[in-house]
C-alpha cells in the first residue's frame, strides 16, 4: 500500500491525524449546546425570580391579581413607568426559557423520541402564552389605568368592564390558565422520560413530578375567578411556582454539571444502530 493509499484510508476511517473523529465533533458539539441549554435554564430561572420578587414588592403581585379593577388600575396608575418596564423584565426573562426547552430534546439526545418532542412543543407554547400574558401589562393596561384615574363614574365604569374583561381573557384564560397546564403537561412529561430512561438523574424526574402536582393545585384559584366558590388552596400558587421555577433552575445546573450523554461521545456508526434497534 502506497502513503497516499495509507492516508486516503486513514482519512475515510477518521484515523489519521488530521481528521476529526464523528466522536469528537459530536462531543465537542455536544457541549457547547448543553452550557448554552442549561445556562439558560438557570439564567431564565433566576433572572424570573428577580423580577418577580421586585414585582411583588411593588405592585402586591400576585395577590392584585384578584382585586377588583376600583383597586388595580389607581394602583398601577401610582407605580408609573417603572412598574410598566417592571412588568417588561418579567415578561422576557420569563421568555428566556422558550430557547432552552427547544434545545433540551438535543442535549439529552433523544430528539426523535415522539413524547419529548411533542412536549417540546407544548412547553414552548406555554411560554408564549405566559409572555402574552405578562405583555398585557406593557401595551394593553396602561391606557385603560390612565382612563380610570382620570375619568368620571361612567368612565370608570366603562373602563372597569373593559378591565375584566381583557384580565379573564389574557390573564386567567391565557396567561394563567393554559399557560401553567401546558408548562406542567411539559415538566411531567419530561420528568417521566427521566425516570423511565435515566438519561438525567432519577432524583431530578421524582422531584419533578412532585413540584408539578403542587403546581396545577394553583388552578383551583384561577378556575374560581370562572367558578365562585370552587375550592381553593392559598398556598398552591407561591408554593407551586416556587418549586416549579428552582427545579427549573436545577434541570440546568444538571445539565451544565453532567458530561455528554452516551449518545453524543459514540462513534456516528453506532448511533446509527442504536436508532435503528426498537424501542421498549
Amino acid at each position: 500500500m502506497t502513503t497516499q493509499d495509507a492516508a486516503t484510508r486513514n482519512v475515510a476511517e477518521g484515523t489519521g491525524s488530521g481528521a476529526a473523529r464523528p466522536d469528537m465533533a459530536l462531543t465537542g458539539a455536544g457541549r457547547g449546546l448543553r452550557w448554552t441549554t442549561g445556562g439558560l435554564f438557570v439564567a431564565g430561572a433566576v433572572a424570573f425570580a428577580a423580577a418577580a420578587m421586585v414585582l411583588s414588592s411593588t405592585f402586591n403581585w400576585p395577590d392584585i391579581l384578584r382585586e377588583p379593577a376600583s383597586v388595580v388600575l389607581p394602583a398601577f396608575a401610582g407605580g408609573g413607568t417603572s412598574l410598566v418596564w417592571t412588568w417588561f423584565a418579567t415578561a422576557w426573562t420569563y421568555a428566556i426559557l422558550a430557547v432552552p426547552i427547544l434545545l433540551l430534546p438535543a442535549v439529552l439526545g433523544r430528539r426523535d423520541d415522539p413524547a419529548l418532542r411533542a412536549a417540546t412543543y407544548v412547553g414552548a407554547t406555554s411560554v408564549v402564552l405566559a409572555l402574552i400574558g405578562f405583555l398585557r401589562w406593557v401595551f394593553v393596561v396602561p391606557p385603560l389605568a390612565r382612563s380610570y384615574v382620570t375619568g368620571d363614574a361612567i368612565t370608570q365604569a366603562s373602563v372597569g368592564a373593559a378591565w375584566t374583561a381583557q384580565h379573564q381573557y389574557g390573564g386567567a384564560l391565557l396567561g394563567e390558565h393554559l399557560g401553567q397546564l401546558l408548562a406542567i403537561g411539559w415538566s411531567v412529561t419530561l420528568c417521566a422520560i427521566i425516570v423511565r430512561t435515566r438519561v438525567l438523574p432519577r432524583w431530578l424526574g421524582v422531584t419533578g413530578l412532585a413540584v408539578s402536582a403542587l403546581y396545577l393545585l394553583n388552578q383551583g384559584d384561577i378556575l374560581a375567578t370562572a367558578v365562585p366558590g370552587f375550592p381553593v388552596w392559598d398556598l398552591a400558587g407561591l408554593v407551586g411556582s416556587t418549586g416549579w421555577g428552582i427545579w427549573v433552575a436545577a434541570l440546568g445546573v444538571t445539565i451544565l454539571l453532567r458530561p455528554a450523554t452516551p449518545a453524543l461521545r459514540r462513534p456516528a456508526t453506532a448511533t446509527r444502530a442504536a436508532t435503528a434497534e426498537p424501542r421498549s
